[in-house]
């Protein structure tokens, strides 16, 4: 059952929990490197997605794209229409605070967003909005485990990645409490929440805002290994 934006020809091929990075590439990177019996669920756009198999837990993993649009149109899909039950964005995030560097693991307990995406599509007001907490939870459990020192915190969903105001991110991190930005997070889980689905966001910081240091783009695809493994290892108790 294609959709206009995914055409996995059945809800079947589409697996109830959702490894979601924003750069289809790092779906393909992980489906290679650590999922067996792999299918292509989705090519169309060039928005790869892939399910495979995890130490016996059949898992998808699909790009999202860039920005709250995009992950708001694949996120949606997947929940309503492919029945997902789970989403999980894996993404990369830049520093807000200089107690973050990079290569940190952050879990997004709630992002708080400019965007007018939950207003828009009739769901809510607030600017801030949360993940599932049992969802949190047990990533910071497994995160214990794997000896990941994952740090929870409130991240900012923007809707711009250049600006014109440099400065802008200090009156967020200040009056917000935020930690780090992002691009997606929040609609993620205004769509989560509008159809009753858990969602969680797990991010590796990639660059600084207030230290200037930045990963390369190829380490940025295929070098978040510890990320990736926690939400592997989180998805197969889902």
């Amino acid at each position: 059952m294609a959709t206009v934006h995914i055409d996995a020809k059945s809800k079947s091929m589409i697996a109830d929990t959702v490894l979601m990075p924003g750069d289809p590439l790092r779906a393909k990177y992980i489906a290679d490197t650590y999922l067996s019996d792999v299918i292509k669920v989705n090519q169309a756009r060039n928005m790869l997605g892939f399910t495979g198999y995890y130490k016996g837990k059949r898992i998808t993993v699909m790009g999202s794209g860039m920005g709250m649009p995009s992950m708001g149109i694949y996120s949606y899909e997947l929940f309503k229409f492919f029945d997902v039950k789970t989403i999980i964005r894996i993404g990369t995030a830049g520093a807000y605070s200089k107690d973050l560097n990079l290569f940190d693991v952050l879990l997004a307990k709630d992002a708080y967003s400019e965007s007018t995406f939950a207003s828009a599509m009739g769901l809510s007001d607030s600017n801030i909005l949360a993940g599932s907490t049992e969802l949190n939870d047990l990533i910071k459990e497994v995160g214990k485990e794997l000896e990941i020192d994952v740090n929870e915190c409130r991240i900012h969903s923007s809707d711009v990645f250049y600006s014109l105001r440099p400065d802008y991110y200090k009156e967020v991190r200040d009056n917000f409490g935020c930690k780090a930005v992002e691009m997606e997070t929040f609609a993620l889980y205004a769509n989560a929440m509008s159809l009753n689905k858990k969602a969680a966001t797990i991010l590796t910081v990639s660059n600084s805002l207030e230290t200037n240091e930045e990963m390369s783009s190829l380490e940025r695809q295929n070098s978040l290994n510890e990320m990736m493994i926690l939400a592997l290892e989180v998805a197969i108790r889902c």
